[in-house]
């Protein structure tokens, strides 16, 4: 029982039958004494995730929108189609400031994590590869290089980074080291005042087209502790061939990178981290933005299903009108409110210093997990109409196949949770 507090005057002990009774009756007398109004269902924004945003997000938001809307979609099914990305997305992006847009100034934009979110979301509505190009830009090259670089780098490469004339990739992916990146073959060897990197990474967003690589490697001359370096088109004995054939994010452009006792002057590396700490903190970044944007992509699969449903009639009435429709339509809205409010809160406590890395394993499994299977129902509410790349649904089906795949897949996020939740580790098992 309590005696004191919740500004009570009385020293009558309090019950929990009193609290119970007295805090259910709180809403109901702040509304005005009578039944409380019930506000209006909005399928759009089912949990009212508008009065939840500052007004720059709002702001934020809408300008990515209008831009995506009108300037993205139209691009989309020829690129997808001719597996071309256009360079000039890239500094579109820079221009309005989508590109490291969480860096504080002269670098970025200074936008809180949840506007970053709301942009992820919002460029992935049209495509996960026009998402996968910005991310890879912002949390992967321009982040590190911030975080763990020295002021000479960031001058160097930060501004060109975020207006889109460079454009960068990160290397840590090996073609027989996906999962276990602390088994990479890469090595980098002390030479004079620089370095020689030798090894090959492979499936690595816009290498192709890349004129900087962060690229992370095994240090031979300090006991094989892991680095990061800042490498540069054109140095000798890089290249970086594309990956053809692909059938998923093919709006976006994907290769390997080869490294063959490439020069790399001491100047390149990033002092500021060493270990998987480095690499895993540019993860966790891209993570969190993934999450968000794979509800993108969701979204628009649901509002595309939702058209046709409305608009084909069969058996005398709309798809929409028939019992299983409307669950396969259900399902999905539900899971997309909810996940979006689970991104808004890891945003905001990201914002404030208190996330925990399983949170963002949390979100990206959940969320990219989902967002694959309400594009697969949403895809079959559509019949064969649904395998046409006119309606958009198809190509997000095989986007996400990938996005649930790459920077952590499904079944390795699910292991860092059952870490959390048991505190026995299951990586590195003893065979």
């Amino acid at each position: 029982m309590l005696t004191r507090g919740f500004g009570l005057a009385s020293k009558r002990p309090i019950t929990s039958q009193y609290l119970l009774r007295n805090l259910h009756a709180t809403p109901r007398t702040l509304a005005s004494n009578g039944p409380a109004k019930l506000a209006k269902y909005n399928w759009e924004d089912p949990l009212d995730l508008e009065s939840q945003l500052t007004e720059e997000e709002i702001l934020v938001r809408d300008t990515a929108r209008s831009y995506c809307q009108e300037k993205l979609l139209p691009r989309v099914i020829k690129a997808t189609r001719e597996e071309h990305f256009d360079l000039d997305i890239m500094r579109e992006f820079g221009e309005l400031g989508m590109l490291g847009a969480t860096l504080p100034g002269p670098y970025g934009a200074e936008a809180s994590s949840v506007a970053y979110g709301l942009i992820s979301r919002e460029v992935e509505a049209v495509d996960s590869g026009y998402r996968s190009a910005m991310s890879v830009q912002s949390s992967l090259v321009m982040h590190p290089i911030w975080a763990y670089g020295t002021d000479a780098q960031r001058e160097k490469w930060l501004p060109g980074l975020g207006s889109g004339e460079l454009v960068g990739c990160f290397g840590l992916t090996e073609p027989d080291h996906g999962s276990d990146p602390a088994g990479m073959s890469t090595v980098a060897r002390r030479s004079g005042d620089s370095y020689r990197l030798s090894g090959s990474k492979t499936w690595i967003t816009n290498s192709p087209i890349a004129d900087v690589f962060v690229v992370w490697a095994k240090d031979l001359d300090d006991g094989g502790k892991i680095k990061g370096f800042v490498l540069e088109k054109g140095m000798p004995g890089l290249s970086a061939p594309k990956i053809n054939g692909k059938f998923s994010l093919r709006a976006s452009i994907t290769g390997g990178i080869f490294m063959e006792d490439v020069p790399v002057p001491k100047e390149n590396l990033l002092p500021n981290v060493h270990g998987l700490k480095g690499p895993f903190g540019c993860l966790n970044n891209a993570r969190y933005g993934i999450s968000w944007g794979a509800l993108g992509a969701a979204n628009s699969c649901l509002v595309q299903a939702r058209e046709y449903a409305l608009n084909r009639t069969q058996f005398g009435a709309p798809l929409a009108r028939f019992q299983l429709i409307q669950k396969k339509l259900a399902d999905a809205h539900a899971e997309i409110a909810l996940g979006t409010q689970a991104c808004l809160r890891v945003g905001r406590l990201k914002d404030e210093g208190r996330v925990a890395p399983e949170m963002i394993s949390l979100i990206k499994r959940n969320n990219c997990g989902k967002s694959l299977a309400i594009a697969r129902e949403m895809r079959d509410i559509l019949g064969g109409n649904g395998i046409n790349d006119e309606y958009h649904i198809i190509r997000h089906v095989m986007n996400l196949e990938a996005v649930n795949t790459y920077e952590g897949t499904h079944d390795i996020h699910a292991l860092i949770l059952g870490k959390a939740i048991t505190g026995i580790p299951s990586f590195g098992v003893d065979q």
